[in-house]
């Protein structure tokens, strides 16, 4: 067993999808009715309910019924749980083939054991149609609605190595779809950074807001409309709210929903355009 404080002495020790993991060593036998892809499925459900920080390891014990020492027989950290559970929630993104990352269409218990080395997928046949274009917006999308489904997924992207099989899957997708653009090999991490950092802050921010409205028990329309009136009553704000206005008017959409939509579909096609024209110049 790898502790927690172990792997902090262990730069090496990064990811629970490295790691052996070994028997906890205790006497008895193991809880009944527990298992490892049970103990995930309710973590994402409880993190999806409410949020990574209230979740911890004695709130989900309670949730599934059982003592805390009960799932320390299958994960050994709270940590290792999280790397499971953010691997489970890539596990329900669709790849431009129709499928999950998996080549099925996975629960969150379905992710490999712990200690598992990633499995590596195959990487799809080269594209040389052009059709990289519909397969980059629909990667885009398909990120843009896990990051608004699960807004606890953002935090942990930066925080884990996030190596587990189905983000595999998705990140060999992506770079096979980058691959097909006709950009330079040496600009094509480039092109990935253009778009899925900005897919990751668009979809952070949607996610934060329609948090925000929940707990404010309004809808995004409403919340948004009081947003607007209050910066329109402050004189120092008044011009920042009729600019804003007048560009919000201008794009259309009758929702905050339909707006953001909007946004979102043509900062796309500026990254394809851009995409095609470096590509061209390559």
């Amino acid at each position: 067993m790898v502790s927690a404080a172990d792997r902090a002495k262990g730069p090496a020790r990064t990811s629970v999808w490295t790691e052996h993991r070994t028997s906890r060593g205790r006497r008895g036998s193991q809880p009944a009715g527990l298992d490892r892809g049970r103990i995930v499925d309710a973590a994402v459900r409880l993190l999806d309910a409410e949020g990574l920080a209230k979740f911890s390891m004695r709130r989900l014990a309670a949730e599934l019924d059982v003592t805390a020492m009960s799932i320390y027989w299958y994960i050994d950290t709270k940590d290792d749980l999280l790397e499971l559970a953010l691997d489970a929630a890539f596990g329900t993104l669709r790849l431009p083939d129709g499928t999950t990352p998996d080549g099925t269409t996975p629960g969150a218990g379905d992710s490999p054991a712990a200690g598992s080395a990633p499995a590596a997928p195959a990487a799809p046949a080269a594209d040389t149609s052009g059709a990289w274009r519909e397969r980059l917006r629909a990667l885009a999308r398909e990120y843009r609605a896990l990051l608004v489904r699960h807004p606890w997924v953002s935090p942990l992207v930066g925080t884990y190595l996030n190596i587990g099989p189905h983000s595999m899957a998705f990140s060999l997708a992506v770079q096979q779809m980058m691959r097909d653009t006709g950009l330079p090999v040496h600009g094509q991490m480039g092109g990935v950074s253009a778009v899925f950092q900005f897919v990751y802050g668009f979809g952070t921010i949607e996610g934060h807001f329609i948090a925000r409205c929940a707990s404010a028990g309004m809808s995004q329309d409403a919340y948004f409309q009081e947003a607007m009136g209050t910066i329109a009553e402050e004189p120092q704000l008044r011009q920042y709210a009729r600019s804003s206005v007048e560009i919000m008017e201008a794009r259309g959409g009758d929702t905050v929903a339909e707006m953001r939509d909007r946004d979102f579909d043509y900062a796309l096609e500026l990254l394809v355009a851009g995409i095609e024209a470096m590509a061209a110049r390559a």
